[in-house]
């Protein structure tokens, strides 16, 4: 009977000692880490004696010259990255001389097929027209949804100037994890848009 009993005392204590060893799984929830965003200080202007325009654009970016352009040299010297090295993103910027109307057509129709290009992923693309100045005008595209960039825009005198932007991340699209910082972005932007000026 003794030897019965210790048995069971033992057959109980290896049963809770198993038992208790084992973790409970717990599912985490899904989040985002915490994005630290760059204190907004004085912009700063981009005045270039061989570029005929101005704008401002953040403190926070670096600006730097288009050297290459898909393994070739620029079409003109006035291309230009601004990258956002806190935020791990950069905005592209080209320019064209146009020679009047002719030109405007077309690099309008270019501009726009670029920006639809993110119809494959983009939630909406929402066209807007911005017209800043009475000589600066153009339009901005508010690309909704995972697309590889979020906002394009070009802006033109319809004469002899046109500026095409672009804003890509260096990440894996995914609106909801880049929203803080695309909004940052975007007010950036709209001072950039809103101080460009034809020299």
């Amino acid at each position: 009977m003794n030897s019965m009993r210790f048995s069971y005392y033992l057959s109980l204590a290896m049963l809770l000692t198993i038992t208790a060893c084992e973790h409970e799984y717990t599912p985490k929830q899904r989040g985002y880490y915490r994005i630290s965003l760059p204190e907004r200080k004085a912009p700063l202007q981009y005045q270039n004696e061989d570029c005929p325009f101005t704008f401002e654009y953040p403190s926070y970016a670096k600006l730097y010259k288009d050297t290459v352009f898909l393994d070739t040299v620029p079409d003109n010297p006035c291309w230009m990255n601004l990258e956002l090295d806190e935020l791990n993103g950069t905005i592209f910027l080209s320019y064209k001389t146009m020679n009047g109307k002719q030109d405007l057509g077309r690099l309008i129709e270019d501009a726009h097929t670029l920006s639809y290009k993110h119809t494959i992923k983009a939630e909406y693309i929402n066209p807007i027209s911005i017209h800043p100045k009475p000589d600066v005008y153009g339009l901005y595209y508010d690309v909704g949804g995972n697309a590889a960039s979020n906002v394009q825009f070009f802006v033109t005198d319809s004469n002899r100037h046109f500026i095409r932007g672009a804003l890509y991340f260096r990440n894996t699209p995914n609106i909801d994890s880049i929203a803080p910082v695309l909004n940052y972005v975007k007010e950036d932007l709209a001072r950039l848009i809103g101080t460009v000026s034809w020299k």
